[in-house]
């Protein structure tokens, strides 16, 4: 089952390998184009088209034309997109990277980068020793564009990336003579080789080390040379045609051979481009297609042909799925028939898909045939609608593409539970495709290749393109992010735009309505007017930024010091404020940084302390020019007690703390310089290490070495108090277990602190028998406490029994030992329980 109208220009290959020819735009050249006379460099996925007048032919000029090459830029359907006017050396390759910039190489070794618009991007050299290129190429490699160029000398230099130019050349062992008729380039497995055709035999080069292998390639015809080389759009296959007009068809390495075929035909043959379907395929679904002046030749790996006639010259323009056709009239696309197309309109064919397609057919037509065609499918309805799906998304004419939908929708509704991701997801990518495909987008891409390039990639071109309403309606439609598209956009406002007010106000009103989940950022816009030059602008867009990491590093950047500290002070970001601080700092004259720092206090403050950690001497005159004694005074103390030099600064701090009303804290520093005195002379004195002390341990150690009289002078003049020195004097007598002169001491007069520190430190030395001295003399309320932890229980319960405290006498009574004093113990609760 067919439908003859989509089948007429399908032709077969062999069995079962139908290829297409399908008709994409009516070109719209300008007059004065010819491609007669012209060479053709197209890019591919729909990219531009670079044209330049071929330098072997002899063309009559219009007067006043000129004689260095012009280079025009189309796109696919012939609309001029820009020229340039080739005024450097002399130009031996043009060619396009694959982010779509126009790659020139001259014979002198430069390379010059262009964009599609003709602007110059930016120029390098593959090598100082490069002076002499004959010939280049421009290939795809695993890491890139790269270019290979070879020199008069017969040497051929390799640059795998023009991103990063490093140009090695070839092995050196190898002899290349000057018989070459014809090399390419072969990037398999993340290696590069070199393919090189010298009378019958092939040499294939690997890049990067020394090895090389000759073919000597034979066939069932006699030849001389190869004339054409030709490596398919993947790298997998490669084909030759000799010089008597015979084809020979293999893998890229020359291993297996596919085919021969002599192609009758004696003239020079002017292209050899491989037609692959992209898939998984394997050779025997490839073919090759041969241009001569008006006709091409198309030869499947099988051996099979077809051939098709022009009114004019072409240009094969490969693509990894397909092959596009460019004449003067016309622009044309040769592709294996897709699986799921061959299905539905092959001939003599009986597949679900095709009887689904045709169910839906009858349907329209209220056919009851329609309902016989579905019960032959029954059970197969899920594979005939995904064949239908699948078949819209590979066809170019909307109205096929509508029937094809149609069809599956129809089907679908007979399947229970059918999930739409798959359906819903081609339509989307069918609107996106007849958008892009549109003669006046220009870019007739397949859905393999839209597949390939992903829809982030399709929308960046579309901007390079400057078709930025477009880009932002399809980015919405499948949810994508419009960042990017607004900020190309600004860029080409800041660029193009004079009036740097204007400018600003309308990238603002653009970003601000632009409705994204998230505030655009003015970071990158702002980066690119600085880089152009418009910091007054650059500075005006940074203060819409609203990500203050990415606002404080432009102003910086720019100059403007102060903006960026208030934008990190209101973040309050520390890392942001010292990093404006600093920068402040060694951009601005001192004075001026200090007048603008003092003006916010978060910053002077996190100056201040920084300037404490690395700089002291910065601080002293931030507090001096502040006129802040009592930071003052706190840094000379802070610094004096560093240094060791407190003697030499108290009168300093001193004066500043009283100069700061804190008279307490002046007191404290001149007491401290009378206490730094006595140390010195006890430390003539006794010569031991009195520095440092504080007034409490320079008493103790004192009363430790037995002179009694300093302490007592020490604690006068500084006016300690009475319980602190008798506190002082009883641990002093414990600590050195004089304990017939603490006894003296405790009888001398009335204890001020009380006896139970007399006690409690005895007790610490373990020794209950002095403790017992001072029992009796502690305060009736603290005194049953005291008995107990001496473990005096006698004592203790007499006590709790005149307190008439149950609760100790419990006590008593679980840690004592003595059955006397249980039983005495237990005598007494009873008669405190028999009296509640």
């Amino acid at each position: 089952m067919s439908l003859l109208c989509n089948t007429g220009d399908w032709f077969t290959l062999g069995q079962g390998n139908a290829f297409r020819k399908i008709e994409l735009y009516n070109m719209e050249w300008p007059g004065s184009i010819n491609l007669e006379n012209m060479v053709v460099y197209a890019a591919p996925y729909g990219g531009p088209i670079a044209i330049v007048k071929d330098p072997k032919l002899f063309i009559k000029l219009d007067g006043g034309a000129s004689t260095r090459p012009i280079i025009r830029i189309f796109n696919c359907v012939g609309k001029l997109l820009s020229s340039i006017n080739w005024d450097c050396g002399n130009l031996v390759m043009l060619g396009w990277s694959d982010s779509e910039e126009l790659i020139g190489v001259q014979d002198d070794g430069t390379i010059f980068i262009h964009d599609m618009f003709g602007n110059f991007v930016h120029k390098f050299s593959v090598g100082k020793d490069v002076t002499d290129v004959a010939d280049a190429r421009i290939f795809t490699s695993a890491s890139g564009t790269g270019v290979a160029v070879m020199t008069s000398g017969f040497k051929i230099y390799i640059l795998n990336n023009i991103k990063d130019p490093k140009s090695r050349p070839l092995s050196e062992l190898l002899n290349i003579s000057s018989n070459l008729t014809c090399w390419e380039m072969v990037c398999k497995d993340r290696t590069t080789s070199c393919l090189l055709a010298s009378g019958n035999d092939i040499t294939i080069v690997r890049h990067g080390d020394n090895t090389f292998t000759n073919h000597t390639l034979t066939m069932r015809n006699d030849f001389q040379t190869v004339s054409l080389l030709s490596v398919s759009f993947d790298h997998e296959h490669v084909a030759l045609l000799t010089n008597t007009g015979c084809l020979w068809m293999g893998s890229w390495d020359l291993k297996h051979k596919y085919c021969e075929f002599v192609t009758g035909r004696q003239e020079k043959a002017n292209q050899l481009a491989w037609c692959i379907d992209g898939g998984s395929g394997g050779y025997e679904s490839q073919a090759v297609i041969v241009s001569y002046m008006n006709l091409i030749l198309i030869v499947g790996a099988t051996g099979e042909s077809s051939v098709y006639t022009y009114d004019s010259p072409m240009t094969l323009i490969p693509e990894m799925d397909c092959v596009r056709v460019l004449t003067n009239y016309c622009h044309e696309l040769i592709q294996k028939v897709p699986p799921s197309t061959s299905k539905i309109f092959g001939i003599n064919i009986s597949e679900p898909a095709s009887f689904l397609f045709e169910a839906h057919r009858k349907f329209q037509d209220r056919s009851h045939q329609s309902d016989e065609y579905l019960c032959l499918i029954k059970n197969k309805l899920p594979a005939a609608v995904a064949d239908c799906v699948e078949a819209a998304g590979h066809e170019f004419d909307p109205s096929t593409q509508k029937s094809l939908i149609r069809a599956a929708y129809f089907g679908k509704s007979f399947i229970t539970g059918y999930s739409c991701s798959d359906y819903i997801t081609m339509c989307k990518t069918l609107k996106v495709l007849n958008v892009l495909r549109d003669r006046n987008v220009g870019i007739p891409i397949t859905i393999k290749q839209f597949n390939h390039l992903q829809p982030v990639v399709i929308l960046d071109r579309l901007v390079f393109r400057k078709y930025y309403g477009l880009a932002i309606y399809i980015a919405k439609y499948l949810q994508l992010q419009e960042t990017r598209i607004l900020e190309h956009w600004a860029f080409q406002k800041i660029m193009h735009d004079k009036n740097d007010d204007e400018v600003a106000r309308k990238i603002a009103a653009k970003f601000s309505s632009a409705g994204l989940r998230e505030p655009m950022s003015y970071a990158n816009v702002a980066d690119k007017a600085q880089q152009i030059g418009k910091t007054k602008l650059a500075i005006t867009l940074l203060e819409l930024e609203t990500k203050k990491k990415l606002q404080v590093p432009l102003l910086l950047k720019l100059g403007a010091c102060e903006k960026a500290l208030i934008a990190a002070t209101q973040s309050g970001d520390i890392d942001l404020i010292y990093m404006a601080i600093l920068e402040m700092k060694n951009t601005t004259a001192l004075a001026k940084f200090h007048m603008t720092i003092r003006r916010y206090p978060l910053a002077q403050n996190l100056y201040k302390k920084y300037c404490q950690l690395n700089s002291l001497s910065t601080l002293k005159d931030i507090h001096s020019q502040e006129d802040d004694f009592l930071s003052q005074g706190e840094l000379a103390l802070r610094e004096a007690l560093q240094l060791g030099n407190l003697d030499a600064a108290i009168p300093d701090i001193s004066g500043n703390y009283r100069k700061a009303g804190k008279a307490i804290e002046a007191d404290l520093a001149d007491e401290t310089k009378k206490l730094i005195r006595h140390q010195k002379l006890l430390q003539d004195k006794y010569q031991k290490d009195f520095f440092g002390l504080a007034l409490h341990a320079m008493v103790r150690k004192l009363l430790q070495l037995g002179d009694q009289r300093y302490a007592e002078k020490l604690k006068s003049e500084f006016r300690m108090s009475d319980r602190r020195f008798w506190w002082l004097r009883v641990q002093t007598y414990a600590d050195n277990y004089q304990w017939e002169e603490l006894e003296k001491f405790g009888k001398a007069k009335k204890s001020v602190i009380g006896y139970e520190p007399f006690v409690e430190v005895c007790l610490a030395k373990m020794n209950v028998t002095e403790a017992k001295k001072y029992l009796p003399r502690c305060s009736e309320e603290n005194k049953l406490k005291w008995y107990l932890r001496a473990g005096c229980y006698a004592d203790a319960a007499t006590i709790a029994f005149m307190q008439k405290d149950i609760d100790n006498l419990l006590k008593i009574h679980d840690h004592c030992n003595d059955s006397a004093l249980m039983a005495k113990v237990e005598n007494m609760i009873g008669q405190l329980s028999s009296k509640k």
